[in-house]
């Protein structure tokens, strides 16, 4: 079947990781970038690993509407299914879409108990229950630590894996070792962090916290966004 292809196309295998979830059950894991780099790319690809493993996935956006984020995963799933010559693409995403649901907050109107309401609600309904949450768009301040602490516990009471996204500003330089300014509050807290770094018309995944393997880098494709190695 196509999607048994299309799971032996995860390049994360080769950074180390023998769980295509890279984090367990209760963890936390991130991407940092500048905007425009391809944080957004970086996690719709980790959804769509999960959703073909028959994982459920809840992308929670707070600066896209539904629409934008549905492109994201329809290009990038295309993307991926052409690596793997010939299947019907179509059937397959009909297949994989029930394992993914879209939730749109505006940043400000973002918290922790607006979050657990909506997903309690589609819970109680048996709409949907997620095995990994993605939270693309929250602001890291120390402010917000203890959102992000009790994110974890969810997460951790749930048997969930939550991945964020992590705005790196142009000005701002990373600590000595490397993690990022804005992440340097909270990062006892992660099991995984990836850097995105642009770097001679590539855009490398750069391992800062977790498995680390120098045998082979990942990067974004520029063209297709598609994670790759060499």
């Amino acid at each position: 079947m196509l999607n048994k292809k299309l799971i032996t196309l995860n390049s994360f295998k080769v950074m180390g990781y023998e769980s295509d979830d890279i984090i367990p059950e209760g963890g936390l894991g991130a991407v940092s970038a500048h905007a425009g780099v391809g944080k957004t790319a970086f996690m719709v690809q980790l959804a769509i690993n999960a959703m073909l493993r028959g994982k459920k996935v809840l992308h929670v956006s707070l600066h896209d509407p539904v629409n934008k984020v549905n492109l994201w995963y329809r290009e990038l799933f295309s993307n991926i299914a052409g690596q793997a010559g010939k299947g019907n693409i179509n059937e397959t995403w009909e297949a994989i879409l029930p394992n993914r649901f879209i939730m749109t907050f505006k940043v400000e109107g973002f918290n922790l108990p607006k979050l657990k309401e909506r997903l309690t609600d589609l819970i109680v309904q048996n709409i949907f229950s997620p095995e990994v949450i993605i939270i693309d768009g929250i602001k890291f301040d120390e402010s917000e630590r203890d959102t992000i602490i009790n994110l974890k516990a969810m997460a951790k009471k749930h048997d969930q894996r939550l991945w964020f996204t992590v705005h790196a500003h142009h000005h701002e330089d990373s600590a000595a070792h490397e993690m990022p300014v804005a992440l340097l509050p909270f990062a006892d807290l992660f099991d995984v962090v990836f850097q995105l770094h642009p770097e001679g018309g590539e855009i490398y995944i750069k391992p800062l916290k977790g498995k680390i393997s120098d045998s082979q880098r990942l990067f974004l494709d520029p063209a297709t966004m598609l994670i790759k190695g060499n």
